[in-house]
């Protein structure tokens, strides 16, 4: 039996995670994080027979359960992490906050299940090169890189011609630019096939996350960035695929479920998961449009930053997470989300080797430009 740590439990990935982990003998959960939603808990703590737990305010918790260890601040996680005995550690945290755990675990040799993109995205040849030394491995969560890596299996790296990655396009695929001006937070966060927490769908709105899923797809799969296209594809049937020498394109397809490629992951590319809906080919058809760049703009940024490496990408990911919390905030409009990552961008202390203080001091100082920039309109 695996001992897993998980990391946002009380998110959309973590809950169906619980879920899937019911009632079989492979996993235990032995430490979770929830941050502020403590309510998923008490059936956590009293079911799943967990003795460690990261929240925002423990004091509460430490009374009511007190044969279970509670940790918080900005080092719990961690903290949590070398007092706990375990094998795998399944990441599902949003943001920056999860790539010091991923970057721990892989060091220290232990598996990860990620869902967190933000991990590859500012600290990719850092956690490449911690694997190499400490055999660890990676098992990709996004349907995205769930559906490229099932495609691979069974076909050498020197096979691969590119991978296409497919997107819905988000809550506003179907508006022109212009139109974006004066869409509300209540817009952005309606998706069409999806349900998501609010800062991914957010970033399925501006396509940010298919920018960062360029980049974790060249980190997981070792292609070329020039090699890793981005299709919309609506129906979110096709999770992506991959083109190979000869011609033939491999792809995954199945009914929108995080449930499958989670369930991928956690199993070591065993396919234990049975209750998604049947996919019905018969239905309707399944539509493939070019990405335009012009209208979603942050995934050819993301690309390029990409390839400068270092600590740019923590920049871009300290911009994003500050700009789409002020526009969920009401501060900002839409459009200015893209607009302030760009100023950002132009403006970084840029660096090519990466550290792991070096990327934390490149996220922060992005925060705080985003900042400085809001105050001078302000003012």
């Amino acid at each position: 039996m695996k001992r897993a740590i998980l990391l946002g439990a009380s998110g959309s990935i973590g809950k169906q995670t619980i879920d899937i982990l019911k009632g079989q003998d492979d996993i235990k959960l032995v430490a979770v994080s929830v941050y502020r939603h403590t309510d998923i808990l008490d059936d956590l703590l009293k079911n799943h027979g967990i003795r460690y737990a990261y929240a925002k305010e423990t004091a509460a918790l430490a009374d009511r359960y007190p044969d279970v260890r509670f940790y918080d601040g900005d080092e719990g996680i961690l903290q949590m992490m070398d007092d706990v005995e375990y094998d795998l550690l399944i990441n599902a945290l949003v943001g920056y906050a999860g790539f010091k755990p991923t970057y721990k675990a892989v060091s220290e040799g232990k598996d990860v299940a990620l869902a967190n993109k933000e991990s590859l995205v500012v600290g990719g040849d850092l956690i490449k090169k911690a694997m190499r030394e400490s055999g660890a491995r990676l098992y990709p969560i996004d349907s995205e890189h769930s559906a490229i890596h099932q495609a691979l299996k069974g076909s050498g790296h020197d096979e691969i011609k590119r991978l296409i990655i497919t997107a819905s396009g988000g809550a506003f695929r179907d508006k022109r630019r212009c139109e974006l001006v004066k869409v509300t937070k209540e817009d952005a966060l309606t998706h069409p096939t999806w349900q998501m927490g609010a800062k991914i769908t957010i970033d399925s709105a501006t396509m940010m996350n298919k920018g960062f899923e360029v980049i974790e797809a060249h980190h997981l799969f070792d292609v070329d960035f020039d090699k890793i296209d981005v299709v919309i594809h609506k129906e979110s049937i096709v999770h992506s695929l991959v083109e190979f020498n000869d011609g033939s394109v491999l792809a995954q397809l199945s009914e929108p479920d995080m449930r499958l490629p989670i369930s991928y992951a956690l199993f070591d590319r065993h396919r234990a998961f049975e209750g998604s809906k049947t996919l019905d080919l018969l239905k309707g058809p399944m539509t493939f449009y070019e990405l335009d760049d012009h209208r979603f703009p942050l995934v050819s940024i993301a690309k390029a930053v990409a390839k400068l490496g270092g600590n740019l990408p923590a920049y871009l990911n300290g911009a994003n997470d500050t700009a789409v919390s002020l526009f969920l905030n009401g501060k900002i409009g839409f459009l200015s989300i893209e607009e302030l990552i760009i100023k950002v961008i132009k403006e970084a202390e840029y660096h090519r080797e990466q550290s792991v203080d070096g990327i934390d001091r490149a996220y922060h100082h992005a925060c705080e430009l985003v900042y400085s920039y809001i105050d001078e309109d302000i003012g």
